[in-house]
């Protein structure tokens, strides 16, 4: 079966529910595969070039384009980078906020064959600086309101970017995204392996500073053929995700899985986010297939519900553990049932509640139609149900997944994920009987707050710069409506003394150095840090004593500082 085909009858056994069926289609991986021609085009183009692809919105605005207009935008795209030096292997950054030039820079680079690497508009210089050391990219296309933190990145850097492409103003040494529309709206093709990468994540890790995760033109799109199937997407849905450019949810469930198989794509630009207005949104432009965190759910479910006329089939949430009881009350609401789903930077959809199968509230799901994913332990064994281990995924050269190939020059943190003819997750949990997955916790010290997911040695590295720090220990602390926040416990340097307003001014320090979803919103000045005889911080002690606290809170909360956000 050729790879158009494939797609089709996947898309068609999706929309029939005959997803227990999907294993069994045959295929080859091709060796040469570029998405945008290979798939996008045939399917969406040529097919339906004048449905609707996109819909944005912002305030009062709203833009429009139809699936043949997104792809010329995108050709034009391409031209500009090549007259203007770009070739094909050349990494991008792209700096943008939640605009329709996301979609059409995502569209040029896979079909132009160059590298895209996208990047929150909320990080710091400092942030930035430490990518720049890592890769520093031959291309950027930015937003203006980020192109002063880039420039001071780039500075402090020394080397220089060669093109650098701005939106929604001028500066000097910038070409403007505008002038695109000079050039044609046919773009010569290039040829792609399968193999070749065109996409780079940064992920957070344990015990070191952000790595760069790798995904390859055919396995990441194909592999999102399970995501697809879990949000549960088809030709005339309108799908909605709420989630932020620079983050691999983006290229999940804003992009690959509803184009995968021809839906509309709805875009909400906001300042801030009111669940209120949420509503309002999904409400008028009709949104029938929803994906979401389990902390915008629950700010969603603050809301009486019942008052809006809401359209939706299907809705999905992702990104942290979903609790039953949202489950219950987003039900009662909606009359929708909202399904659990797992998977992480370096994979697309490895476990889900499929629409239509029986649901089993607070487990994640069953596997999904790519991946051969069982629990195991440290040694590779696999564990009996019902006993706690690590979820990993059995590699196979014959079974084909949107697995992930390497961290970038990173051969050692590559060898502690692929071992034993496993790829593992990190993140520990235990099948039933029955064979579905439930979440345990984190394997190491990563913090999943609010759906973004943060290593805490960076946040460590911008504290410990504070003239009065002498140590610190960062490690997520339960919420009721994030799930998790950011909690630092911190030793001072002889002589100083914890207060309200040095607290105050540790707060302010680290916003300066760090995106704001890293910022710790809790701090404590203990007396001392657990450590091992080796003199390693034990975070996975502050974790437990946090988690005991926060449910058996004692009289000591005058002990701890919060944040005012």
């Amino acid at each position: 079966m050729d790879i158009l085909n494939f797609f089709t009858e996947v898309n068609s056994k999706i929309e029939k529910g005959e997803l227990n069926t999907l294993s069994h289609l045959p295929l080859d991986k091709p060796e040469y595969f570029n998405w945008v021609e290979d798939i996008f085009y045939p399917m969406n183009v040529v097919d339906r070039g004048s449905s609707d692809a996109l819909i944005w919105r912002y305030k009062d605005s709203k833009k429009v384009f139809s699936f043949k207009a997104v792809y010329k935008l995108s050709n034009k795209l391409v031209n500009f980078i090549r007259k203007n030096g770009g070739q094909q292997g050349d990494t991008i950054y792209s700096v943008l906020p939640l605009i329709p030039e996301n979609w059409i820079s995502l569209l040029a680079t896979i079909k132009g064959g160059f590298i895209i690497m996208p990047t929150a508009t909320n990080l710091t210089a400092h942030d930035l600086l430490y990518r720049f050391n890592t890769l520093l990219p031959k291309i950027i296309i930015s937003h203006s309101d980020c192109v002063e933190v880039i420039d001071e990145a780039e500075k402090k850097h020394g080397a220089r970017i060669g093109l650098k492409i701005i939106l929604g103003g001028e500066k000097e040494g910038w070409h403007s995204f505008e002038n695109i529309h000079d050039e044609e709206a046919d773009s010569t093709s290039v040829k792609t392996k399968s193999d070749d990468p065109f996409l780079y994540f940064f992920t957070s890790g344990t015990t070191g500073l952000p790595k760069i995760v790798v995904h390859t033109h055919f396995t990441y799109p194909f592999g999102h053929l399970t995501t697809s199937s879990w949000v549960g997407c088809k030709k005339g849905d309108i799908h909605y995700n709420i989630s932020s450019p620079g983050w691999a949810k983006f290229a999940w469930s804003s992009f690959f899985a509803p184009w995968n198989c021809g839906a509309t794509i709805f875009a909400n630009q906001v300042d801030s986010f009111v669940a209120k207005e949420q509503l309002k949104a999904m409400e008028e432009f009709k949104i029938t297939t929803f994906c979401g965190s389990p902390t915008v759910i629950r700010m969603l479910i603050q809301e009486d519900i019942s008052n809006f006329n809401l359209s939706l089939r299907s809705c999905c949430a992702a990104g942290e553990p979903l609790n039953p009881d949202v489950i219950d009350k987003w039900e009662k609401a909606t009359g929708v049932t909202i399904r659990d789903g797992y998977g992480q930077t370096e994979t697309t959809a490895l476990i889900c509640n499929f629409l239509g199968n029986r649901l089993k509230p607070g487990s994640m799901g069953t596997p999904t139609f790519l991946y051969n994913i069982g629990i195991f332990d440290d040694d590779g064994n696999e564990v009996p149900p019902l006993e706690e281990g690590v979820i990993c995924i059995q590699l196979d050269n014959e079974r084909i997944n949107g697995l992930f190939i390497e961290y970038l020059n990173d051969e050692e943190r590559t060898a502690t994920v692929f071992k034993h003819n496993l790829y593992y997750t990190g993140d520990k949990a235990y099948k039933d009987e029955d064979g579905y997955v439930w979440f345990v916790g984190r394997n190491d010290d990563v913090i999943k707050a609010s759906g973004y997911r943060i290593g805490p040695f960076e946040v460590e590295s911008a504290l410990i710069e504070h003239e009065d720090i002498l140590e610190s220990a960062v490690v997520a602390s339960p919420h009721s409506m994030r799930g998790y926040v950011v909690k630092a416990f911190i030793m001072l340097r002889e002589g100083v003394t914890p207060s309200k307003r040095l607290a105050e001014d540790l707060f302010s320090f680290s916003e300066k150095r760090l995106a704001k979803y890293k910022v710790p919103r809790i701090i404590e000045f203990p007396e001392s840090l657990p450590k091992t005889i080796s003199g390693k911080i034990r975070r996975i002690e502050l974790r437990a004593n946090e988690a005991s606290h926060r449910l058996n809170p004692t009289n000591k909360e005058h002990e701890y500082f919060h944040a005012k956000y």
